[in-house]
């Protein structure tokens, strides 16, 4: 199935990317740990990369993506460049003001992302500084999605998934001098990372200016003009946005929220680059494929296979996603030690991010089928009713968050955030169910009880096999034991659940896996 072959190409990129990214949070945690410059550095970073992933991981593409496909299949390649030139031109103009008001506005804007920080005019300052640094990462982010969009519709999935992974390796590169360089918690290492969000970006661009030529359709940059193709991406490019990037605008406000507390925002920070490996490995896979698709099967008016599409893309995304969340549910505390509890990062932080990781674990699963329903409406260009489900879904988090922070502190903001995800996942099902636009399939209602049952026991399995290795966990065994302890507690887990899900018909593994390599 071209489907599984296409999630498996996003996916493995995206799985490259996320670990170097856990490399390079490794490396952030030695040289920085959860200090006030940590702080700062996290909320400069949290800036552009919110954009990053509102953009780079399929947002923007929800109002991109069906516009273009359209002009693809009805009009021409000739057409459909013509469009992407339009867009390229008029996004181009907008993001060189939007940077060049935040650049002079930052001081203003921190009281409002990072509102905690004025009681510490360093830490304040400092976020100022870095943010001002990293922010035209923006620009080039922005850039690199609407290439990306030109791609994927074209079929093309395998660069722009890679391009998050040249981010990364920059970053490597910068923290390892820092380590040998001993500037470990100070300033000047929170500038120089700063530097490579900055460097990181324009790298990106490089590669995707690359690829898009390579395909024919290279994009030149032209007086920006309001057409009416630019005029119908604003309309649905607004709300799509908010829409598809709900999950990190509950971040962000989370965020806000944290840095009321100190080190919270660390904390928050290093929970979710776990739990956003999943996320990231299978919700951006099947939203960025799955778009496409659904907008051509739509436009071809094969309704039928559009809701079989949608039907596999549950399948799969539950398949990966309930086991992660049951086993980060289980077992976050050996997760956290062995990655980060190390340098900077000390044994009181590790209970403290492991319970924030338990937290957003509950919300896995909701997440992720977030990226499946969005795109069902985003291929019929109704970017409005998954807006109007984020709203609520925002309102629910800030409600959430400030009720449960000052009773339980950073942990209530990442149960809001999970709670948010479940009612806007609830919401969207519930409308496309009512609107005959999906429908649970034989197969996918005879296969979810048993992926349900393989995974709670796995994670009752996996519990208890990390009780028995706790000894090994502990930072004074060296890294190559606690990898190889960890590596061993994921490698049961993922047996175990493999051998119930087969048994228990949750799943024929071996069909399963013929279609993603595509024999």
């Amino acid at each position: 199935m071209k489907l599984y072959q296409s999630f498996a190409t996003v996916g493995g990129m995206t799985m490259l990317s996320r670990v170097l990214g856990f490399v390079r949070d490794m490396m952030i945690a030695l040289v920085l740990g959860t200090g006030p410059v940590a702080d700062a550095f996290f909320v400069a970073f949290r800036f552009p990369n919110l954009f990053r992933r509102l953009f780079a991981e399929g947002a923007f593409n929800a109002a991109f993506v069906p516009l273009f496909a359209r002009r693809l299949e009805g009009q021409g390649a000739e057409a459909a460049r013509k469009f992407a030139q339009e867009a390229l031109s008029a996004l181009t103009a907008v993001l060189l003001v939007l940077t060049a008001f935040a650049e002079i506005a930052m001081p203003g804007l921190m009281y409002v992302i990072a509102p905690g920080f004025a009681a510490t005019p360093e830490k304040f300052d400092l976020a100022v500084q870095l943010t001002r640094i990293a922010f035209p990462y923006l620009l080039c982010v922005s850039l690199v999605a609407l290439f990306s969009g030109v791609l994927n519709a074209l079929g093309k999935f395998a660069l722009a998934a890679f391009a998050p992974v040249l981010l990364n390796v920059v970053f490597i590169f910068v923290l390892g001098a820092l380590a040998i360089a001993g500037t470990r918690g100070t300033a000047d290492a929170g500038v120089a990372l700063a530097w490579a969000v900055f460097v990181g970006g324009f790298a990106q661009l490089g590669a995707l200016l690359i690829g898009i030529r390579r395909v024919g359709m290279g994009l030149k940059l032209q007086r920006p003009r309001m057409t009416e193709g630019v005029r119908r991406l604003v309309q649905l490019g607004i709300p799509g946005v908010i829409a598809g990037g709900i999950t990190q605008i509950n971040i962000l406000i989370g965020t806000i929220i944290a840095s009321l507390q100190d080190s919270a925002v660390s904390w928050l920070y290093y929970a979710d680059r776990i739990y956003q490996l999943p996320l990231g490995v299978i919700g951006i896979a099947v939203g960025v494929v799955l778009l496409p698709d659904l907008s051509r099967k739509l436009r071809a008016g094969n309704h039928k296979e559009a809701v079989e599409s949608k039907n596999r893309s549950l399948e799969f995304s539950m398949f990966f996603t309930l086991p992660a969340a049951v086993a980060l549910l289980a077992v976050p505390e050996p997760i956290i030690r062995v990655l980060f509890e190390r340098g900077a990062f000390t044994a009181a932080d590790t209970p403290a991010t492991a319970w924030a990781l338990a937290a957003f674990a509950a919300g896995l699963p909701a997440f992720v089928a977030i990226k499946v329903f969005s795109p069902a409406f985003f291929a019929r260009e109704d970017t409005r009713t998954p807006m109007i489900y984020a709203a609520i879904s925002v309102a629910v988090n800030v409600a959430g968050s400030l009720a449960m922070f000052f009773v339980i502190g950073h942990v209530g903001i990442a149960i809001a955030t999970s709670l948010a995800g479940w009612v806007n996942t609830g919401l969207l099902a519930g409308t496309l169910l009512k609107r005959g636009d999906f429908a649970f399939d034989a197969q996918f209602r005879r296969r979810i009880g048993p992926l349900c049952l393989a995974s709670l026991v796995m994670g009752v399995a996996v519990w208890l096999l990390a009780w028995l290795l706790t000894p090994y966990f502990a930072p004074a065994q060296g890294i190559a034991i606690q990898v190889g302890a960890l590596g061993l507690l994921v490698a049961a887990g993922l047996v175990i659940y493999l051998a119930l899900a087969h048994l228990t018909g949750g799943a024929d593994v071996r069909a399963f896996l013929k279609r993603i390599l595509g024999r």
